[in-house]
């Protein structure tokens, strides 16, 4: 049984949660699984899929591959069924981190806290969660995981809804990802597809006089496509996904979702995609150019965006049409209707698939501030996931500095806990964060997740100042607080006696959809804030709750002696950072990029233009190539404030210097093996195990704990301009009593040591000198060794 809100559920949930201690076990790992999907289940699924467009006709398969936003049941993208012919029809509803524009629903950790934890596991059971969340609300189709935006730019605004600007750690996670949701029976739809980096100019827009501004064209060349932005798309497909959506902006100065070289030469060529490809909402432009160009549906459908004037879509009728006049082969359509709906048949979906949720219309009428006369109950899908949100929020939460040892805090020590920040309290604006595309969340209440349409709709939410009264209950501590930041900055602590004895600070930074930040420090005058505290309190603790990264003018001040970078960790927030205050859940987070020491210390500017001469002005070259994030640190020679990988913990970790390195496929060839074909995820070569590192890391330590081991790569200097200093190749988190030690392993695939060459358009191990590093972050190795295959 639920309780809604309040200190009750508070604490009924310190109770009813089984949280991991300093003396608990983290889950288990898993580093390697199988195709999710195999080449039988493939067949069958698409014979079915056969069968059924044989019974269609022409008009039928124009509605097939076009959305139907009237076709009901309160879902943000629809396909209309056909129950004569056994088809129930598609609900799709977004999004990546919570079942949005619903009731009764959890809301989950972003995708960036999710990556902060570098757990498998975690991750894997947060997408299992949201999937079965979507199941049993009669929902088909999930609109996530997200790898574009991958994060080019440190201040987008959506790079919280993804995972990490390293193309490795964001693999792996929509890997994990992807397996948990579609393990629920529910279709993932990996997006945005491709290069889609900034939200300023995103998608197209119309003057007064009608003129059409183009979209924002990521213009990419080949080799930093592959290698970067691509490489995410690679782990996706290899792991099953069986949707991609297309995203707004041009790539290469062609729209995303009609452009033959990303859609039909890379994902459905290259990468051996299976399944559809949907269009993001309003995303398509033109009608057999995106068909020929290889979008297999139109989201939401019923009309376009860039059609508006005239009401009609450039699917549905015009399909019909075009088939007719010859400009659309019939075949195409019809793969069309077999890439849609060999999912339905392969998950299962046409078997005893719940019915729509009916609460959920009476949420949109309400978000639309419509008026339906009655609004049917919500049917409540959250199970037991506060334990697993929880659970995520302290393990994506990353401690960044500890003087003192002032964490986890004596409560023999303290007893005058004061708090301040209006990311503190509760929320006083309602349950829910401002709808799609506002720049500015409400001043007061906590931060857990980004706006936009990866948000979602709370049912309740703990509160860090909940959480902390509720704890500090139990040792008899005061608690004084002041959540006004206005009154912070301006100096005024008259309220506030006697001084406390810690002082937790949080600050929020947000970030929503339609709109890229503009600040690099967090919201709300928190450098104010902060230098204010810290003043008067020399034991002063600061936790951000931010949807990416912040510059910290205030990381060294003497008196701050402790920093959590504790990202967007979901409705269990206030437990989740006070089961790390206290040291109920030992620190194991690292970061999922890099703090720099300023602002200048990154180079990649948004374009954001207010005044065009051109309808194709917005223009972003990628001339940076692969040097984003760490990347760019390493190779420019910038010393960060916080790198890429680095994290704390209340125990002390080594790792021994003795690696070891077992070549398993001698005298590789150059390239993959061309007579194997493509399947799921490319040539099968590229996926064959080729290297084995092995090491051994001990927990020094008084206290059990997990740390994560990081395995970064150097490719051979014969490697063409353009290469990486380093690049994350595996990692590992492990779990370790006081003075334990253990034996990690990892495994290189051909892939992880190959560069993509743009003449042969093959991947190729090159010649020379690897050079191979273990450690605890992108500048913390601890072994190194040199490694020769060719």
């Amino acid at each position: 049984m639920y309780i809604l809100s309040g200190l009750p559920f508070l604490l009924a949930t310190t109770q009813l949660l089984s949280v991991v201690t300093c003396q608990d076990e983290v889950s288990s790992r898993s580093k390697n699984t199988p195709d999710y999907i195999s080449d039988n289940a493939l067949l069958q699924a698409t014979q079915k899929a056969n069968d059924f467009i044989a019974k269609l006709t022409l008009e039928q398969k124009a509605k097939m591959v076009t959305g139907n936003s009237s076709a009901g049941g309160g879902c943000i993208g629809t396909l209309e069924a056909f129950p004569d012919l056994g088809f129930g029809g598609l609900c799709s509803m977004d999004g990546p981190t919570a079942l949005n524009r619903a009731d009764l629903m959890s809301v989950f950790p972003a995708g960036l806290t999710a990556a902060a934890s570098w757990d498998r596991d975690l991750i894997y059971e947060r997408g299992n969660s949201l999937g079965n969340e979507f199941r049993d609300k009669g929902v088909h189709v999930l609109l996530g995981p997200s790898a574009g935006p991958l994060g080019r730019h440190p201040l987008g605004g959506r790079n919280w809804e993804g995972f990490s600007p390293d193309p490795y750690l964001t693999g792996v996670a929509m890997d994990r990802t992807i397996r948990g949701i579609q393990d629920a029976g529910v279709q993932s739809v990996s997006k945005h597809f491709i290069a889609n980096e900034q939200e300023n100019h995103r998608s197209n827009t119309f003057l007064r006089n009608r003129t059409e501004i183009e979209a924002i064209s990521s213009n990419v060349d080949d080799r930093t496509m592959h290698e970067l932005y691509l490489w995410p798309f690679y782990d996706a497909v290899k792991a099953g996904t069986v949707s991609v959506m297309c995203a707004y902006n041009r790539v290469n100065q062609t729209y995303a979702c009609q452009n033959d070289a990303a859609l039909n030469g890379l994902l459905k060529g290259e990468l051996g995609f299976r399944g559809y490809v949907s269009s993001d909402y309003f995303a398509v432009h033109a009608g057999v150019s995106s068909a020929a160009g290889g979008l297999d549906l139109n989201m939401p459908g019923s009309y376009d965006l860039a059609s508006i004037y005239t009401g009609s879509s450039y699917f549905g009728g015009n399909i019909t049409l075009a088939v007719n006049n010859g400009s659309l082969p019939l075949a195409r359509v019809d793969d069309m209707v077999r890439r849609i709906m060999m999912p339905y048949y392969l998950l299962g979906q046409d078997k005893d698939y719940p019915t729509i949720d009916p609460g959920t219309l009476g949420v949109l009428a309400n978000l639309y501030n419509s008026y339906i006369e009655v609004q049917p109950m919500s049917r409540d899908v959250r199970r037991n996931h506060a334990k697993t949100i929880r659970l995520l929020g302290s393990a994506g939460s990353v401690l960044l500095k500890n003087e003192k040892n002032i964490l986890p805090i004596d409560t023999k020590k303290i007893k005058n806990i004061g708090v301040f920040g209006n990311d503190a309290g509760d929320l006083t604006a309602g349950l829910t964060f401002p709808g799609e595309l506002v720049a500015t969340s409400p001043e007061f209440g906590t931060l857990d997740v980004g706006g936009g349409s990866g948000t979602g709709r709370h049912t309740y939410i703990v509160s860090p100042l909940d959480a902390i009264k509720a704890r500090a209950q139990r040792t008899g501590a005061r608690v004084q607080y002041i959540l006004d930041n206005n009154v912070l900055a301006r100096n005024d602590f008259n309220s506030i006696y006697p001084n406390p004895d810690v002082c937790f600070v949080f600050l929020k930074t947000y970030a929503s959809e339609g709109f890229d930040r503009r600040n690099w420090e967090a919201d709300w005058n928190s450098t104010f804030v902060v230098k204010n505290v810290a003043l008067r309190c020399p034991n002063t603790v600061v936790i951000t709750h931010s949807a990416g990264i912040n510059t910290m003018p205030w990381a060294n001040n003497p008196n701050v002696t402790a920093i959590i970078a504790a990202h967007l960790p979901g409705e269990q927030t206030g437990n989740s950072i006070v089961d790390i205050l206290w040291g109920d859940f030992n620190p194991s987070g690292k970061l999922p990029y890099t703090i720099p020491k300023n602002e200048s210390d990154y180079d990649i500017p948004t374009v954001n233009l207010t005044n065009v001469s051109t309808t194709t002005e917005w223009q972003s070259n990628f001339t940076e190539g692969q040097m984003i994030d760490y990347r760019h640190f390493d190779a420019n020679n910038i010393e960060p404030l916080y790198e890429f990988g680095f994290g704390l913990s209340y125990t002390t970790f080594e790792l021994s210097s003795n690696m070891k390195l077992t070549t398993l496929l001698k005298n590789p060839s150059a390239e993959p093996n061309p007579g194997l074909g493509i399947k799921q995820g490319g040539n099968p070569d590229l996926w064959t195990d080729v290297v084995r590192v092995v090491g051994e890391v001990k927990n020094t330590g008084q206290c059990s704990g997990a740390t994560v081991v990081q395995l970064y790569v150097g490719l051979p200097d014969s490697v063409p301009v353009g290469k990486v200093v380093r690049a994350l190749r595996g990692f590992e988190k492990v779990f370790l009593k006081p003075n334990e030690k253990r034996r990690v392993e990892f495994l290189l695939k051909r892939r992880d040591l190959s560069y993509w060459d743009v003449v042969s358009q093959r991947w190729l191990i090159p010649t020379g000198q690897f050079e191979v590093q273990l450690g605890f972050s992108s500048r913390d190795f601890k072994a190194k060794a040199t490694l020769q295959l060719r």
